[in-house]
C-alpha cells in the first residue's frame, strides 16, 4: 500500500488501533469506521502518542495511580528557546527528553505526562498517559514533581522562560491540552499550578508564570465554567511530601504564630507538628499529612498594610523576589518597593491594586487562584 504522506498515515493507523486491512483509503485521506470516534475523549488526534513519535519502551513497569487527579502542574524544560517550530523538532525534543530522564535521571520513562514544543505540537510523555487521558479515570504515576506524582498531570513546555515569554503557538496548545485534561478528569481552570508551587525550582520561569492568570482565564472560557462554581480562593494544597518556596511562606507564618520552625523550604517534622497543632487549636480538621487546607491558610495569614513589619512581611518579600520581582529584598519592613510589587501582582490577578495584603492577595502570592482573576477581560 502506497501513501502520499507515509508518516501521517502510519500515525493514523497506529491511532486507530487498526491494521491496514481494517481501513479504507480514499485518495490521501484515511477513513476510519464510525465507531472509532464514538467513545468520550477519543477525539485526541492532535496529540502524538509514544508509538507515533517513536518512544523507547520503559525500563521498568509503569503504574496507574489509585487516587483521583486533583491538579495540573505546568513546567518549562529549561531547554534552549529554539526558532525551529517544526514537527521534526518536536519529535527530537520528545526523544531528547526521554533520553535525559531515562539515562540521566535513571527514571523508568519520560517523567511528565505530556510535552508541548515551541511550535505547538503536543506529544505524550510517559507511556500510557494518552490512554488514561482518553479514559479520564486515573492517571499514570509520573516523575515530574515528587509529592504530586500520583495526583497531578504534568505538562513540560519546550524552552526557558525566566526572562522570555513562550511563543503563542505553545500557549494556544497549552490552553487546548489543559482544557481537555480538565474535561476528562473533572478538573477546573483554578486547578492549574506551576512546578515551583510545590518544589524548589526556577521552573516554570517567572515570565511564563506571569501568563498563568491568562492561561487559566482562557481555559475557564473554553470550559464554559460558571463564575459561581469558582471558589473565592483556591489555595495550593501543600503537604509533607513537597517543598520549596510555598513551604517557606508557611514556615514564615508559623514562626510569626509562635512555632519554633526554621525557614528552610523543607517540610520537616517541626513544620508537620506546627501545622497540625495550628489546625487543632483553630478547630480545623487535623490532616494526617499536615496538608495546608484552605481553612488552615486563611487562619494562618494576617492582613498587612504599609505599617506592617516582621516575619509576614519577610514572607511576602521572599516570594515576590522568587517570582521575578528582583528589586524586592527581605527586610521585614513594608517598604515602597514591596508595595509596588504587591500592586503589580494584584493587577495581574484581577484584585484591587491597593497594595494591602488581604486573604486573596496572600492566596495569589502563595501560588493559589482567586475568583476575581476570572472576571477580567
Amino acid at each position: 500500500m502506497i501513501f502520499d504522506s507515509p508518516e501521517l498515515d502510519r500515525r493514523t493507523l497506529i491511532r486507530a488501533g487498526l491494521g491496514a486491512a481494517a481501513v479504507a483509503v480514499v485518495g490521501s485521506e484515511l477513513v476510519r469506521p464510525a465507531a472509532a470516534h464514538a467513545a468520550p475523549g477519543d477525539d485526541l488526534d492532535w496529540i502524538f502518542s509514544c508509538d507515533e513519535w517513536g518512544a523507547r519502551p520503559p525500563k521498568d513497569p509503569l503504574a496507574i495511580s489509585t487516587i483521583p487527579t486533583n491538579k495540573i502542574i505546568v513546567h518549562h524544560m529549561a531547554f534552549p528557546n529554539t526558532t525551529d517550530y517544526s514537527q521534526e523538532q518536536a519529535i527530537r525534543l520528545a526523544k531528547r527528553c526521554q533520553d535525559l530522564h531515562m539515562d540521566g535521571n535513571g527514571w523508568s520513562d519520560t517523567g511528565q505526562h505530556f510535552t508541548i514544543s515551541r511550535g505547538g505540537y503536543v506529544l505524550e510523555g510517559r507511556r500510557g498517559s494518552f490512554d488514561t487521558l482518553r479514559e479520564g479515570q486515573r492517571q499514570m504515576v509520573s516523575a515530574h514533581c515528587p509529592g504530586e506524582n500520583t495526583r497531578s498531570i504534568g505538562i513540560e513546555n519546550e524552552g526557558t522562560y525566566v526572562t522570555e515569554t513562550p511563543p503563542q503557538a505553545l500557549l494556544d496548545s497549552l490552553v487546548r491540552l489543559c482544557t481537555t485534561i480538565c474535561q476528562q478528569y473533572g478538573l477546573h481552570a483554578h486547578d492549574i499550578f506551576g512546578h515551583w508551587d510545590f518544589r524548589a525550582t526556577l521552573c516554570p520561569g517567572a515570565m511564563f508564570y506571569r501568563e498563568f492568570p491568562t492561561l487559566r482565564r482562557r481555559v475557564f472560557a473554553a470550559l464554559g465554567t460558571d463564575l459561581g462554581d469558582v471558589p473565592a480562593r483556591r489555595w495550593p494544597d501543600i503537604w509533607r511530601f513537597v517543598g520549596g518556596p510555598v513551604v517557606r511562606i508557611a514556615q514564615y507564618l508559623l514562626g510569626f504564630r509562635g512555632y519554633p520552625v526554621t525557614v528552610t523550604g523543607t517540610f520537616d517534622a517541626a513544620t508537620v507538628a506546627a501545622v497540625q497543632d495550628w489546625q487543632a487549636r483553630n478547630g480545623i480538621p487535623v490532616d494526617i499529612d499536615a496538608t495546608l487546607t484552605g481553612p488552615t491558610w486563611e487562619t494562618l495569614v494576617p492582613e498587612l498594610d504599609k505599617d506592617a513589619t516582621g516575619l509576614p512581611v519577610s514572607a511576602v518579600q521572599y516570594i515576590l523576589n522568587v517570582k521575578g520581582y528582583a528589586d524586592v529584598t527581605i527586610t521585614g519592613e513594608f517598604d515602597w518597593v514591596t508595595k509596588k510589587a504587591v500592586q503589580d501582582l494584584q493587577r495581574l490577578h484581577g484584585l484591587p491594586d491597593n497594595g494591602k495584603v488581604n486573604l486573596s492577595t496572600w492566596c495569589a502570592l502563595a501560588g493559589g487562584v482567586v475568583r476575581q482573576s476570572f472576571t477580567q477581560d
